[in-house]
């Protein structure tokens, strides 16, 4: 089993807080007590960077601060993170983007990474004047990604398709190394551009045996493609000394959740258009009970917020054995968040990564630098329970 890498988040979808922080995919994003500043948010960045995460992934759409100018910010206050800029392709021409894309990985060292999100609710993409229907915006999405990769090479690029043409076009200034791109949709048109165009595929935390099946789908669509791509997983994560104590978190995060906000986000993401969406909500039913959809793996907060839905729950020992199943089933690369994001982070930093990097399975990406486990919380944590 190869090394693994592991992925932070930047809440700029409202801010960060103790409890759950909903919206997205369509619902409006709720309050937060701590507001998306550079201030904030660059102490999230660096505490990320200190522990051994590779990147931050930023969120894009309406609910959210934008991720080019967010993320451009922060870059100027940590050293060595990456950042996974999530970004809609259509809505800023080909050029343009790799023309931003390339000045990014310049000035920042080589720091970019892009999420691509061609968009699953409709009445969100016309907010911002795109009026194609779900497929055309796949469709449209894969002349974008082929136009982009081509100007990156520096060649003269002219391209007329059913939806982007251009004429000539050639960068000036091309990225010292193209940044590698982010995918995500399960839908059929979903995997057939990243079969064709991504360097890494991410699916959202259904329980292994889900994720291994769709890993499958994906890869031999590649195969089939003369490619080769990555998997990574986007999911929440609650670690704790011990699993009691993680348990608790859990239920408190779900106490502070009530039966009218579960009422109203849930009406709101049954209307979206995406099929992974769709999955989420599948597995928390709406409903406060039976949450726990695999050992370890709790459907929580998915009842208030939209895209990812589900969190690794458990003892650091409990939730690095879960990331193992996840590996064996063909991830790689983790895209992780928790509340708050900045205690959270730390959390998993200083809990699990030392217990994976004990296994063999990650290492702190900074020359040098070995994990630190923390030292447990009071007498009780002394002995963990799994």
């Amino acid at each position: 089993m190869s090394e693994l890498k592991f992925h932070w988040f930047l809440p700029t979808n409202g801010g960060d807080g103790r409890q759950v922080v909903g919206g997205g995919h369509g619902t409006p994003a709720g309050s937060a007590g701590r507001p998306a500043s550079v201030a904030y948010l660059g102490q999230i960045a660096r505490s990320a960077e200190q522990l051994g995460f590779c990147a931050a992934l930023t969120p894009t759409g309406a609910w959210c601060e934008d991720a080019w100018i967010s993320t451009a910010m922060l870059a100027s206050v940590s050293e060595r993170l990456k950042f996974l800029v999530a970004f809609r392709p259509g809505l800023t021409s080909p050029f343009l983007a790799a023309q931003m894309a390339g000045t990014f990985q310049n000035l920042s060292g080589g720091r970019l990474l892009l999420n691509v999100v061609t968009g699953g609710e409709s009445h969100e993409q016309r907010m911002y004047g795109d009026f194609l229907d779900k497929d055309g915006r796949y469709e449209r999405c894969g002349e974008f990604l082929h136009i982009v990769r081509e100007l990156w090479t520096g060649r003269s690029v002219t391209f007329e398709g059913r939806h982007l043409a251009l004429a000539d076009a050639v960068l000036a200034q091309l990225p010292d190394s193209a940044p590698e791109i982010y995918f995500g949709g399960s839908s059929p048109a979903a995997l057939e551009v990243a079969a064709r165009h991504v360097d890494v595929y991410l699916t959202w935390g259904e329980p292994p045996a889900a994720v291994a099946a769709k890993v499958r789908r994906v890869r031999d669509l590649a195969d089939a493609q003369g490619r080769t791509l990555a998997f990574g997983l986007r999911v929440h994560t609650i670690a704790r000394d011990t699993a009691d104590e993680a348990w608790a978190e859990a239920g408190r995060l779900l106490a502070g959740i009530s039966e009218e906000q579960i009422r109203h986000v849930q009406a709101g993401l049954r209307r979206s258009e995406s099929e992974g969406q769709r999955r989420m909500l599948a597995l928390n039913g709406g409903t406060k009970d039976g949450l726990e959809v695999y050992p370890n793996l709790w459907a929580g907060v998915g009842l208030v917020r939209g895209g990812a839905g589900t969190a690794l729950v458990g003892s650091h020992t409990q939730i690095a054995d879960l990331i193992e199943e996840y590996a064996s089933a063909g991830i790689s690369e983790f895209v992780l968040s928790g509340y708050p994001h900045l205690e959270e982070a730390y959390r998993f930093g200083e809990g699990v990564l030392p217990e994976l990097h004990r296994r063999g399975l990650w290492r702190h990406p900074a020359p040098g630098r070995t994990p630190v486990a923390a030292v447990p919380f009071g007498a009780a944590a002394q002995k963990e329970t799994t």
